[in-house]
């Protein structure tokens, strides 16, 4: 299978090209820095590839929770791509790329990702190892503030802390490390780790049309622009 994989919803700009059993990866990690990067990051895949979008059987989209700028800017180019290709789009937790990572890379049975929400609070999403390569959503991914974990609470030294978010507020941190197996130095969603998710979702018909797509806000009161005040 041929597959893009985008992801601009964090502080890291990434992209990934899936050819059968190769990838082929570029991924920085600059500060607003997104909408100058992603294009010629695809475009050196995509040529290194050697092959053009129309080649693709799907963009994998990294569909946040996230920044929201970063989220509009992947989904504004993979919207752009896909309508000129003629495919669809294949949204995919970018938090869930963080776990997948981690699974992978240390072997961990379960990840609580966290993703700076602003306004002190994160994103949080938990995750567990499945059979595959696509870590399991254990619960919908929320809002939560610097306060303890009721999941981690519930099952201590089960899980793996990962994501920006630990950093982004140490008292986060603190008063939910004594519940935690380890912390991953891991923060930011790598477009790599989403293609097996984007691949299985992809085989089973969950692509959809490049219009359709809807990035996850979780915070929709923010995401949203505000009404007028009544003339």
């Amino acid at each position: 299978m041929k597959l893009l994989a985008l992801d601009t919803s964090s502080l890291a700009c990434s992209v990934a090209l899936q050819l059968g059993d190769a990838v082929i990866c570029r991924h920085e990690e600059q500060a607003r820095e997104h909408t100058r990067l992603l294009v010629p990051m695809i475009k050196d895949v995509l040529g290194e590839g050697g092959i053009t979008p129309s080649d693709l059987d799907a963009i994998v989209l990294g569909n946040g929770p996230g920044s929201f700028i970063g989220m509009r800017i992947a989904t504004s180019v993979a919207q752009g791509l896909a309508h000129g290709a003629g495919i669809q789009i294949v949204p995919v937790s970018s938090m869930l790329a963080v776990a997948a990572q981690v699974v992978e890379t240390e072997a961990a049975g379960a990840v609580a990702v966290c993703q700076d929400a602003h306004m002190d609070e994160v994103y949080l999403g938990l995750f567990e190892a499945g059979s595959s390569r696509v870590p399991e959503l254990l619960c919908a991914e929320r809002l939560h503030d610097q306060s303890a974990i009721s999941e981690l609470q519930r099952e201590p030294a089960r899980f793996t802390a990962a994501g920006f978010g630990w950093q982004r507020y140490p008292k986060l941190l603190e008063t939910n490390r004594p519940l935690l197996a380890a912390v991953s130095p891991i923060s930011h969603p790598s477009a790599r780790f989403l293609l097996a998710a984007g691949s299985a979702l992809a085989v089973s018909g969950a692509a959809i049309d490049p219009q359709d797509v809807a990035p996850a806000y979780l915070r929709q009161k923010v995401a949203q622009p505000a009404r007028p005040p009544d003339s």
